[in-house]
């Protein structure tokens, strides 16, 4: 803080981000002298310094990142780009975790007027996440002093699944699985060709001239010197030839090299210049040939994956609408579509890549699998459908017997000491907290209907997607002055809802009893 009304923020230790940029830099000099003193031969020292040197623009860009806040607005600088914001083009001030193999990093995320957002390079959590919540209140703070803050004291959360997530990843999956896709379905043909050249090919006669014999079979004798079988389940073999060898060395797989044995006798059979097969007295050996039903299957494979992508694209746009903090539907319905259609259609293009729709049979599969895709895709459509909780079917009328139902309570409450609840049982008794789904009230807790208000029901947001399945709906409960969030499955949650209403308006207007005169 330097003066009131403003707030610097710039990276920890900022000094330690100035002296690896240095010795970054000298890396990089001396790896450009190694080059030009050594042109023929690199060595170790020159790779060491290029990695070092290749570090250099990490330090410098926080070495030089910084934002200001003042009353003016935000201003921030990085390596390659500077940014003034005034506040009145801001509308909130977000949490947005960005999640990393062993630590998540927290940043802010500017919502403007415009609809766009902004990630600030400044400032970001690392392991320090109270520092972290101290300098968003700052920000937080001159944004309700200079500017139109949210009525609201509660910081949006971005966190995976939301609806504020940049789609960058999916686009880029999708067109590099629809372009491999494309290019592998080229070279079927090309597959389908060799193949059946290779099935067709005769040994060569003695008479045959040497340009034509790379498209007959050459049968030569050859003598095992050794074999090198290396550990590894996946790592390659070799079979070493001796004497009059017609090559030195054939790589072959482990379990064919462990086959043979030193000094055994084979034959080799050659076909466009290359070992085709070894044939020894205990065992045969046979390249591997990629057919064209691997490649087949290989582009619809990632054709589905691009696919995929796509829906995740479709789910997302379909929740525009939503508060960025608001989790999408699941893609898992997608994903089981496209795997229910992989199912029937990778087969297919194995067995018949060349024509797949070539006889009756293949019409027939082809035609069943694409009504499964069909009538899966409809109920992936169905069920990733973006409803607002106030779309949710009524709950079914009670039948007197109890019922237990997924919630939970998401503050600590005398009724819900150290968040002990799992279930909430409803029916033949008062509504109820249980740590487990039943039979019987044993452990139960009853809840105070008669001071629960419930203001609302929505959709899981930020970090409730950490304690509860983001497909749940959130009821927002006045439990006493006190505010009460109730989790659960959105038909369960109505079936909740309606039950507290129904005994808390059972509890205010109880019943009248008859009364006798003596």
């Amino acid at each position: 803080m330097n003066e009131p009304g403003e707030v610097i923020f710039r990276v920890p230790a900022r000094n330690v981000s100035w002296w690896g940029s240095a010795v970054c830099a000298v890396a990089a000099v001396v790896a450009v002298l190694l080059a030009c003193l050594r042109r023929d031969v690199l060595g170790a020292a020159f790779w060491v310094c290029a990695v070092i040197a290749m570090l250099g623009p990490v330090f410098l860009y926080l070495a030089t990142a910084r934002l200001t806040a003042d009353a003016y607005g935000l201003r921030s600088r990085t390596l390659l780009r500077r940014r003034t914001v005034p506040w009145a083009r801001v509308v909130e001030l977000r949490r947005y975790i960005q999640y990393g193999r062993h630590t998540d990093i927290h940043r802010v995320s500017v919502l403007l007027d415009s609809g766009r957002t902004w990630r600030l390079p400044m400032p970001m959590s690392g392991e320090d996440l109270g520092r972290f919540d101290a300098e968003l209140a700052a920000l937080r703070a001159l944004h309700r002093r200079y500017g139109t803050a949210p009525a609201s004291e509660e910081v949006p959360v971005i966190a995976r699944g939301a609806a504020g997530r940049r789609a960058v990843l999916p686009w880029i999956v999708g067109a590099v699985l629809l372009t491999a896709s494309g290019v592998a379905a080229t070279y079927v043909a090309d597959a389908t060709a060799q193949q059946r050249a290779w099935r067709a090919a005769v040994p060569c006669a003695a008479a045959t001239p040497a340009a034509e014999r790379r498209a007959c079979l050459t049968t030569l004798p050859g003598v095992i010197e050794r074999t090198d079988v290396n550990g590894g389940r996946n790592s390659t073999s070799w079979l070493y030839f001796a004497g009059d060898r017609p090559l030195h060395r054939l790589a072959v797989p482990r379990s064919d090299a462990a086959a043979f044995r030193t000094g055994e006798k084979v034959e080799l059979v050659f076909w466009h210049g290359r070992a085709r097969t070894v044939t020894g007295e205990h065992h045969v050996w046979h390249d591997h040939f990629t057919g064209p039903g691997e490649i087949a299957a290989f582009s619809a494979g990632c054709a589905l994956g691009a696919g995929y992508a796509g829906a995740l694209l479709l789910i997302r746009r379909r929740g525009r609408r939503l508060r960025d903090d608001e989790f999408l539907p699941s893609s898992l319905p997608f994903a089981g579509a496209f795997a229910a259609t992989g199912a029937w259609l990778l087969p297919l293009c194995a067995l018949h890549p060349a024509d797949p729709l070539g006889s009756p049979a293949t019409v027939l599969w082809a035609a069943g699998g694409t009504a499964v895709t069909a009538v899966a895709l409809v109920l992936a459509w169905r069920a990733t459908r973006v409803r607002a909780p106030e779309e949710t079917p009524a709950p079914a009328a009670p039948d007197g017997r109890d019922h237990f139902l997924a919630a939970r309570f998401l503050e600590p409450t005398a009724y819900n000491r150290h968040l002990f609840g799992t279930h909430v049982v409803i029916g033949a008794g008062p509504p109820a907290v249980t740590p487990h789904a039943g039979p019987g009230r044993f452990a139960a807790r009853p809840i105070p209907v008669e001071r629960l208000t419930v203001l609302g029901v929505r959709r899981a947001r930020g970090d409730e997607g950490d304690t509860v399945p983001k497909s749940w709906h959130i009821a927002e409960i006045d439990d006493g002055g006190e505010p009460v969030r109730l989790a659960a499955a959105p038909a369960d949650l109505a079936a909740i809802v309606a039950a507290l209403e129904s005994a808390r308006d059972t509890a205010e207007d109880p019943p009248e009893t008859g009364t006798t005169r003596p």
